[in-house]
């Protein structure tokens, strides 16, 4: 039985995360920043956190929480987008936003979690975007969300060098039928929560620093 800690397990691909592992006979730790959360999850049979990624002064009581866990897998799923192109530079109100819950969370929460992965010599995964990678940029649509997502591909990979005994991984999910990617997106959230596991669960040392997609295919990050 492998322990799993997800950071953002309240909704979505979080909490279809936390379902999974937990059928799968996993023990699940899992975050959420409200009460509704936080009841979806222990209703799963996962142990509920409160945490809120867009809160410094939550994510900093991270490790205090978990009290050396060893943990075998860590996902950060948290995620939120604004979608204005370049004619209009953000507000600072949408960067904070943005940046706070994409990168800055994720940036709080890695040398909290990361030396409880690298104990168990585990995989620790956060969860990006292809649309971070500048080659498949071909319009400016969701600029500041793919500037956000291209910054933590980059703290990942930077990050890796101080945590030798760890995986750390960024994965992109595809395009999945979520608020964020809409009902037109082609793949369903049990889908993508399927590939993202069947890819973690082959990773592998050249696998350090790098973009994985939720399909298996590796690429690299610009």
């Amino acid at each position: 039985m492998a322990t799993i800690l997800i950071i953002g397990a309240s909704r979505g691909i979080g909490l279809e995360l936390a379902h999974q592992y937990v059928e799968a006979g996993d023990r699940v730790i899992a975050t959420a920043r409200d009460d509704a959360g936080r009841e979806r999850l222990q209703a799963l049979g996962a142990q509920p956190l409160t945490v809120d990624v867009a809160n410094p002064a939550s994510v900093s009581g991270l490790s205090w929480l978990l009290d050396g866990e060893k943990i075998d897998l860590a996902l950060y799923v948290a995620g939120v987008i604004r979608r204005p192109n370049a004619l209009t530079p953000p507000t600072q109100q949408d960067f904070d936003a943005v940046m706070h819950t994409n990168v800055l969370g994720a940036m709080q929460a890695l040398p909290q979690v990361a030396p409880m992965v690298a104990d168990a010599q585990g995989v620790f995964a956060f969860v990006s975007s292809s649309m971070s990678q500048i080659g498949s940029v071909d319009d400016s649509g969701s600029w500041l969300y793919r500037t956000s997502k291209a910054a933590l591909n980059m703290a990942v990979a930077s990050a890796q060098h101080d945590y030798p005994g760890a995986t750390l991984v960024t994965i992109d999910p595809g395009w999945v039928q979520t608020e964020m990617g809409g009902g037109e997106a082609p793949l369903t959230v049990q889908e993508s929560v399927r590939g993202m596991r069947a890819t973690l669960a082959s990773v592998t040392d050249a696998d350090k620093g790098r973009l994985l997609h939720h399909d298996g295919r590796r690429a690299a990050h610009w």
